[in-house]
């Protein structure tokens, strides 16, 4: 990003006098040579200092401002992933190459193709324009987020302030803002879970001591639900770390159709002002915080599944 120029002068060029510019890049060290800016930059990254926006505010702050936002946002859609990809997954899976199947699995492609956007947008234009049934923006109403800033202690969790707080229609406000954006970005991943679910059990229900357990005269559901629906969970543990990372970035677009106001709201609007060291400090969070998802993942699966100890 530095290569293709500095970030005071893309993002004041032309607001500014040049002298007010060239000095402005002395004081931040802009003037250096690009390997020397590039080796104190991963520097300061080991020490975990991210960077500065063009405004001189610390990314490490603009990420625990925003972040948990945005961590709310993606756990929300996790459990419509969930809920979606997993029980249709074991249903295609259990009537394969039925008409409901068929239908499951175009939805799968549809779900995982469709741009988060434009699914947002027609949510908001059903549930939230014609039908009034749920907010299309923010995180919970002007008063009630004006009520949540003064519990304590507070956690910036909505949901958590909201149960502190103590109101249930505190509670249910802040679930109703949640709906549409969560099955918004949820709907992207459950397409991915359901087509895995259905593969691996369909795979999974040709094993051997499949088979076996059906000798043993088991009934149907038993053998699907006991000896083959938790080996095809392993699957989907496995890619669930860069599940999350399509999350985060999917939270961006769905962050900006619903006025969102996390990490992903803030970096596009940081893209919009071309503010480059902010954007680049917001990447390379978000890099190592999929970095260690992939490791806890790798970790919990080699808990759940035995053979990935050897």
């Amino acid at each position: 990003m530095r290569v293709i120029g500095d970030p005071i002068t893309a993002a004041l060029g032309g607001r500014l006098p040049a002298d007010q510019i060239e000095a402005r890049k002395e004081a931040a060290g802009l003037n250096r040579p690009i390997l020397e800016q590039y080796w104190e930059y991963i520097s300061g990254l080991l020490r975990g200092d991210f960077g500065r926006t063009a405004d001189n505010r610390a990314v490490t702050e603009v990420v625990s401002t925003y972040g948990v936002a945005t961590l709310e946002l993606v756990f929300w859609a996790l459990i419509v992933a969930f809920i979606v990809g997993v029980p249709l997954g074991r249903y295609a899976a259990t009537h394969r190459d039925s008409g409901s199947d068929v239908v499951l699995r175009l939805f799968a492609i549809l779900a995982y193709a469709a741009p988060v956007f434009f699914v947002g947008l027609v949510l908001k234009l059903i549930f939230s324009v014609q039908l009034g049934w749920l907010p299309g923006s923010g995180r919970a109403s002007a008063q009630v987020e004006l009520d949540l800033m003064h519990v304590s202690p507070k956690t910036n969790i909505l949901i958590i302030d909201a149960i502190l707080y103590g109101d249930m229609g505190h509670l249910i406000d802040v679930l109703k803002h949640a709906v549409l954006p969560a099955v918004a970005l949820g709907l992207l991943t459950g397409g991915v879970f359901l087509r895995l679910v259905r593969i691996n059990l369909i795979q999974t229900l040709r094993a051997d001591y499949v088979d076996a357990a059906r000798a043993r005269g088991l009934s149907a559901r038993t053998v699907t639900g006991r000896h083959a629906f938790r080996n095809a969970l392993i699957p989907v543990v496995t890619v669930m770390g860069m599940q999350i990372a399509m999350l985060l970035s999917g939270a961006v677009l769905t962050e900006k159709t619903f006025n969102w106001p996390g990490l992903g709201h803030q970096f596009a609007e940081y893209l919009s002002s071309r503010d480059f060291m902010a954007v680049q400090g917001i990447v390379a969070f978000i890099a190592l915080l999929v970095a260690v998802m992939s490791f806890v993942i790798d970790f919990i699966v080699a808990m759940v599944d035995p053979r990935v100890r050897f």
